[in-house]
């Protein structure tokens, strides 16, 4: 009743309903343990007395032995009524005394201290409260999967984990909730179940155990039914009676329960095979099996699968299986395979009637192989982040080498620059944000959670100024700086390690205020990390250059010198004070603010797990290269996805090679069980998908191709084959018209911030240990120069010289290493190289002349009888012409009907149309009809 009413509430009554039924059980379960722990003393009682039950064993079972309910006598039977009319009691002296002790030897003995102690023992008292949970939410399972209750279970599971509800463990009857659901044939409830990790029970070794043990449950309620008739029927009515009466209820229900699992396991079958089992290479080492559930209309719910490969066709001997018992998804992975080796995999479901017959995967057969073993060629990645740690330990001990010699020498120069730093600090002030930008150059720090923004206590985005002068191309500084934001801790030691010298040059002074204003900006706020560098700084015609960081919180802080502001509110705030004609840089940077914060969020992003086709497009400025990338994702090529498997095996890369370099397509493969039919089709879709969205005509893509040199591996198992258009098209060049225009949506990113953003995404390790080993190497450079030009005497030019050849080789050392990460420059490198055209064209891939005929399909309508209207006439422009001079506050549009012949119009034949249609006309505000069409032409 309570469920009937459940499903006829909405959701949320039905929600707080189902709690509050939920809620009155575990009331009820309180009474049930304390009701067994009884039984439980009747029992020992009834051994003491001779009166043991029968028990259900057998010999297929092995560690099957289930213990059968207890027939009580009659005596126990009133003491066990008379002991529940009475009050629980508290827990038992003794209990208090061993609880006592245990305290007193703890803070007696081992434990340092009594907070110890007490969080020891609040520790027990935990554990004993979540024993007494998992109790209660166990019961509570059981009884929402034996009345079948969906939402009950729902919620048992949303508030409770698989854990705490206790699913795997059998109770008094050896039963789990899933065994109850599975054989009842409640297959919503047994797949939730499933999902969540249950497991049957272990005891049911065999179909025989499971058989005898149902009968035994059967007849073990029967005959409790029978009892409690009996004794109910001779007692007559009274107290005792109704106690009994209630018993036989419940007994007589659980008896209709075995009854119908036993019917359900009965009437079952076993599974049959899986079905869209598909065969994948997904490394040199592993294969991939992804299936669906069986067909199966009337057997029980599938609860496990097998995964079995061998070396033969027969599966004699087996190579290996798999038991797959958790079903969130149907995928199995077969690792530890040798590379090249041919293996055939099948695989088969099983239910509690047993195992089912076997599937053969499509492939029947795969071997493990990558694309790298078709020439044997050496993982790009491997082995370049443990280069890069040897060099900066080695950069790291060459600084405290040289900052040990050169401190004396930094004492004595140190008092005469104190001096004049003083005197121009008591002018300027050194630890307050700028509120008003004159021309120089500034940093600004976005830190943002949701819509809050923070700003300085006079309402102002934090900002910090470089500079009060600079050249007017900042392009390497700027580069630099970006390198700083993988090493934001270690500002401070950077400063230190840089000698201040007056007479440096202007690039070394630049580097140097941008040091001392990020380490302003670090003690200002309170924090070392400023977050991620926007790919381009911020220019007014005032001119002024801002150079943003921007940070996503994971909550509201509280920041030194800063208050948190919704930036709906600042913007409102600065439109009212900023002037529209020429808004300085801090204008535009509110503005543009949520464009700014969308890409940082993008930009941190990543591609789900698979094999992409990528588009490599760039264009060339006066002083940098730029690449086309999507607004959506930021940090990697516009791309389109080819399918869920990243890997591409040896076999598909030697067809694409044989493909390239053939003159026609007659060596690709067209028959259907050919595995490279499936790849040939799925490189044809996503080479139409992403021409399409570049918005560019197959017709103009006849010279695009493939890029044939190598698969590139991101990382996070994302692999992509870029399209190349043409060698001349690749790079845009200033004043050269781009035939190609793609739709809104696409960004062109400087390529040094790609990269940085690229590998910050999906080589984060890398990344990180080069900006941080080039930021100081960079800088060192620049300080050898500057030592080697103060140099005077000859001991002093051979130290400078030596120091400064030491840089250089970290510097070629670094380089190497970053050349062989560098995957866009290589591809750059093959695109613009014109003779011989490489790469795989695309006409091998897509007949260009299919856009033709998709356009003549696409111009004809998909109805034989409406064609495409003739021009309209002279004379209805002339009658167009006169109706808006007559009135041009109701202006009438003019509509042509074109009637055509049509086989199965279900018209007879000679038949006119005229009349009923200027019948409808008539009833426009038209004052004359239009001219329709013809007399219909027979059929």
């Amino acid at each position: 009743m309570e469920a009937s009413l459940t499903r006829r509430l909405p959701f949320k009554d039905r929600h707080f309903t189902c709690s509050k039924i939920i809620g009155r059980r575990f009331a009820c379960f309180a009474q049930r343990l304390s009701h067994r722990r009884k039984q439980s003393q009747c029992d020992l009682l009834n051994e003491s007395t001779g009166q043991l039950p029968t028990t259900c064993s057998s010999a297929a079972s092995n560690n099957l032995s289930w213990n059968s309910r207890v027939k009580m006598t009659q005596q126990m039977q009133s003491l066990h009524l008379s002991q529940s009319k009475k009050h629980s009691a508290p827990s038992s002296p003794s209990a208090a005394k061993r609880l006592y002790r245990n305290l007193s030897e703890k803070l007696k003995g081992s434990h340092s201290s009594f907070d110890e102690a007490y969080f020891r023992t609040r520790t027990d008292r935990l554990s004993l409260r979540k024993t007494s949970v998992n109790f209660q939410g166990n019961e509570a399972m059981f009884e929402a999967v034996e009345q079948q209750d969906m939402d009950a279970v729902q919620i048992l599971l949303y508030q409770y984990t698989p854990e705490e509800l206790d699913l795997n463990t059998p109770n008094s009857e050896g039963l789990t909730p899933l065994d109850i659901a599975i054989m009842t044939n409640n297959v919503p409830i047994a797949r939730i179940l499933l999902r969540t990790g249950a497991r049957e029970s272990p005891h049911f070794v065999s179909l025989e155990s499971r058989a005898m043990h149902l009968h035994t449950l059967v007849q073990e309620a029967q005959e409790r039914v029978s009892e409690l008739s009996a004794q109910v029927e001779h007692e007559g009515f009274s107290l005792d009676n109704t106690e009994k009466e209630k018993q036989l209820k419940a007994w007589e229900w659980r008896y209709r329960l075995y009854r119908r699992m036993k019917t359900g396991f009965e009437h079952a079958r076993a599974p049959e095979v899986p079905t869209n089992a598909c065969l994948t290479v997904t490394s040199s080492t592993s294969l991939t099996v992804s299936f669906q559930e069986p067909l199966s209309v009337n057997a029980a719910v599938v609860t496990r699968y097998k995964v079995e490969w061998s070396m033969s066709k027969d599966f004699c001997p087996l190579a290996g299986e798999i038991i797959m018992e958790n079903l969130q998804t149907l995928r199995c992975i077969i690792t530890g395979l040798t590379t090249g080796q041919q293996y055939f995999v099948q695989v088969s479901a099983y239910n509690m009637k047993g195992w089912g017959p076997a599937q053969t995967t499509t492939p029947a057969c795969a071997s493990p192989s990558n694309w790298k073993d078709y020439d044997d060629r050496a993982p790009r990645h491997k082995g370049q982040s443990e280069v890069l740690e040897g060099l900066l330990h080695q950069v790291r001990a060459l600084h405290q080498h040289y900052s040990c010699r050169e401190t004396s020498k930094l004492q004595t120069t140190g008092r005469k620059q104190s001096v004049s730093r003083s005197l121009k600090h008591l002018f300027h002030s050194s630890n307050k944000f700028v509120k008003t930008l004159k021309r120089g150059l500034y940093i600004a720090v976005i830190f943002y959670y949701k819509d809050n923004m923070l700003v300085t206590n006079e309402d102002q985005i934090p900002i910090v100024e470089i500079d009060d002068s600079h050249t007017s191309s900042i392009t390497q500084d700027f580069l630099w700086f970006t390198k700083l934001s993988c090493m934001w801790e270690d500002i401070r030691w950077l400063r230190q390690s840089v000698p201040i010298s007056m007479s440096s040059s202007t690039v070394l002074q630049t580097r140097q205020k941008m040091l001392a204003a990020t380490a302003q900006l670090q003690n200002l706020l309170g924090t070392h990390n400023l977050g991620r560098v926007y790919y381009e700084p911020i220019k007014d015609r005032h001119g002024n250059i801002l150079i943003v960081t921007i940070r996503e919180v994971e909550m509201l802080y509280s920041f030194f010198n800063g208050k948190w502001m919704q930036i709906s509110k600042l913007q409102s705030q600065r439109k009212s004070l900023s002037t529209p004609e020429e808004p300085t840089a801090l204008d535009i940077l509110l503005i543009t603010i949520q464009d700014i914060l969308s890409y940082h969020k993008r930009s941190h992003q990543r591609l789900s797990p698979g094999l992409y086709l990528g588009y490599l497009k760039l264009c060339s400025s006066v002083d940098q290269i730029k690449v086309l990338v999507t607004q959506k994702l930021p940090n990697i090529l516009c791309h389109v996805k080819i399918r869920e498997n990243n890997n591409i095996s040896k076999e598909e890369w030697e067809w694409v090679q044989k493909l390239s370099g053939s003159e026609s397509t007659e060596s690709v493969d067209h028959t259907s069980d050919c595995p490279m039919q499936l790849f040939f089709y799925e490189l044809q879709m996503a080479v139409k998908a992403l021409l399409k969205q570049i918005n560019i005509p197959l017709h103009q893509a006849r010279n695009f191709r493939l890029y044939t040199q190598e698969v590139l591996e991101m990382g996070h198992n994302v692999s992509f084959l870029l399209l190349l258009p043409a060698s001349d098209d690749v790079c845009t060049a200033p004043g050269q018209n781009n035939p190609y225009t793609p739709h809104s949506g696409f960004l062109n990113l400087p390529l040094q911030m790609f990269e940085l953003v690229h590998f910050c995404s999906y080589r984060e390790k890398f990344i990180s240990l080069y900006c941080r080993l080039s930021a100081v190497v960079e800088l060192d450079s620049l300080n050898t120069q500057q030592s080697l030009r103060e140099a005077i005497s000859d001991s002093e030019v051979a130290a400078a010289k030596q120091r400064h050849q030491q840089v250089l080789d970290f510097i070629q050392q670094i380089d190497e290493v970053w050349r062989e990460m560098r995957w866009i420059m290589d591809a750059l490198h093959y695109a613009r190289y014109k003779q011989p055209v490489s790469g795989l064209s695309i006409t091998k891939l897509i007949d260009p002349s299919d856009e033709q005929n998709l356009k003549k399909i696409n111009s004809t309508s998909s109805h034989i009888d409406c064609l495409p209207s003739p021009s309209p006439s002279p004379e209805m422009h002339r009658r167009k012409a006169m109706s808006g001079e007559r009135g041009k506050r109701n202006p009438r549009t003019t509509r042509i009907l074109s009637l055509q012949p049509c086989k199965q119009s279900g018209l007879i034949a000679d038949t006119t149309i005229r009349r009923q249609l200027a019948n409808k006309l008539e009833e426009m505000p038209h004052k004359s009809p239009p001219l329709l069409g013809n007399k219909s032409e027979s059929t």
